[in-house]
């Protein structure tokens, strides 16, 4: 069955004019202010395309004809796919797709224990995101402390792999990494070029902000575009610390450092497939905190979203991130109202959108079930109300006439399980039987349903001799058995 297919665009908070004065200040900020890339073969790459470039400071000065030149070559939209039918997902436009991401530092498992990520978490993490209906793509949520950082690559990336049907995406660590990555799932596609034909595989590199970007990360993002496949060039600008403290102006340095990495891509291999990249937050000027679930961070990635729909450029967001330390109110309020922001704007690829507490430092089981329903409720906002002649009711209305009630009805029974949207850990039952079922919250609720879920037998997605095929080529590629310390049995009660 094909994936639903759901558009946004009503949401807009900048006008055109707006639009085009932010637009207008990010030209004049890579034609006068500069980006710093301390990287010769960019370096090179901007002059020979018109770019002025000061190698003594490392600092290229942006022609708008640069600019305009690789919005235009750069894709409006493309398809990253997925491993099984329905899996597919369509970027750009105004379509509307939310996953996973981030790269926490620890985990809050089903017993309440925070504790360091490990590399069994992010298989279950991704055996958890393959079968929550409503998150469409995996991005690696940890940094796994088991791992040596050499190999980290490699296992995070080829554990979603082996544990989700879902596009996957991940960050990266080195060049090296980054190669092998490739190689691996090049195996799993039975060749490059099949890969590159139906790329199910993508990567994150990022922009410092402000307006610099490492040798490192020059070098990750031209190799990905050199293969032509699926990247977001991250930038996390924070207003008023390395972004102006306004939110205009947190736009447009924001806005300079996105188009920065498409122009790049576009410079390596015109057509790369490259997401106009946006991780803004603001800060909490009283502590210093960088807050990530702010409203005004969800006022900036709708604002973002417009954008990138002015450039015709498929966008990568974050939102439904909180800065709570628990699944608790504030994680659901904080969460909820970013992720709707963006969905009701036309978000294409937006992240961070499961799972991530206390400002994406850490990720929780239970928060990805709540977020599931966070992101079904935006989904059912998008879907709106349908109206035909069957659901404006009429016959129905005029057969039950004045007084009667609609429960057994036929036009009852057809809508009853498709008008409206039903959450996994809400609890919408009467106030005894809630007590008799255990007096359970929400984050209960989330525990023994993502308990369930894990307990289930997981489908093999990568069989086991092109499995073989990888690990004899790989052999630093770790096993990992379903860990009884992630779950637990579900208190029926």
């Amino acid at each position: 069955m094909d994936k639903p297919i759901y558009e946004g665009g009503g949401y807009n908070v900048l006008t055109d004019k707006e639009i085009r004065q932010v637009h207008e200040t990010s030209i004049r900020v890579l034609q006068n202010v500069g980006f710093e890339i301390n990287h010769p073969p960019a370096l090179e790459l901007f002059e020979k395309h018109g770019a002025r470039v000061d190698y003594d400071t490392h600092r290229v000065y942006v022609p708008r004809e640069l600019v305009s030149r690789a919005i235009k070559q750069a894709p409006e939209e493309f398809v990253f796919y997925g491993r099984k039918p329905g899996r597919d997902i369509t970027v750009g436009g105004k379509k509307v797709n939310f996953g996973t991401g981030g790269l926490a530092l620890y985990v809050l498992d089903l017993e309440r224990n925070k504790r360091p990520g490990s590399i069994a978490d992010v298989a279950e993490l991704a055996r958890l995101a393959d079968k929550l209906e409503y998150l469409d793509f995996f991005i690696n949520p940890l940094y796994p402390h088991d791992i040596n950082i050499e190999t980290v690559d490699i296992n995070t990336k080829y554990q979603g792999l082996l544990n989700t049907s879902k596009p996957v995406m991940g960050g990266i660590f080195s060049k090296q990494g980054l190669e092998d990555s490739i190689k691996i799932a090049s195996i799993i596609a039975g060749g490059l070029e099949n890969l590159q034909r139906r790329p199910f595989i993508g990567f994150i590199s990022s922009i410092t902000s402000p307006l610099k970007l490492s040798p490192e990360h020059a070098d990750y993002i031209m190799a990905v575009a050199e293969y032509g496949l699926p990247l977001a060039t991250s930038t996390a600008p924070a207003a008023g610390a390395t972004a102006p403290i306004t939110l205009a102006g947190t736009l447009v340095q924001q806005n300079a450092e996105a188009l920065m990495g498409v122009i790049l891509t576009q410079l390596v291999n015109p057509g790369t497939p490259v997401l106009y990249s946006a991780v803004p937050v603001t800060m909490d000027m009283r502590t210093m905190s960088f807050l990530m679930g702010s409203i005004e961070s969800g006022l900036m990635n709708a604002a973002i979203t417009q954008m990138a729909h002015h450039y015709r450029l498929p966008c990568y967001l974050t939102v439904g991130t909180t800065d709570s330390k628990l699944p608790d109110a504030q994680a659901a309020h904080e969460g909820a109202t970013t992720a709707m922001l963006a969905a009701l704007a036309g978000g294409n690829f937006i992240h961070e959108a499961f799972g991530m507490l206390d400002g994406a430092l850490t990720v929780s089981y239970a928060q990805y079930i709540i977020d599931n329903d966070i992101v079904g409720s935006c989904l059912r906002t998008l879907r709106g109300i349908e109206i035909t002649e069957d659901s404006l009711a009429y016959d129905t209305i005029a057969k039950i006439g004045p007084g009667g009630n609609y429960l057994s009805e036929e036009h009852t029974i057809r809508y009853m399980r498709t008008e409206g949207f039903t959450p996994r850990s809400s609890d919408r039952q009467p106030y005894h039987r809630w007590i008799d079922a255990g007096s359970k919250d929400s984050w209960r609720r989330a525990e023994d349903i993502a308990a369930q879920i894990l307990q289930e037998t997981s489908e093999q997605i990568i069989s086991p001799e092109i499995d073989a095929k990888v690990r004899a080529q790989f052999p630093e590629l770790v096993s990992v058995e379903p860990s009884g310390d992630l779950q637990r049995e579900v208190d029926s009660g």
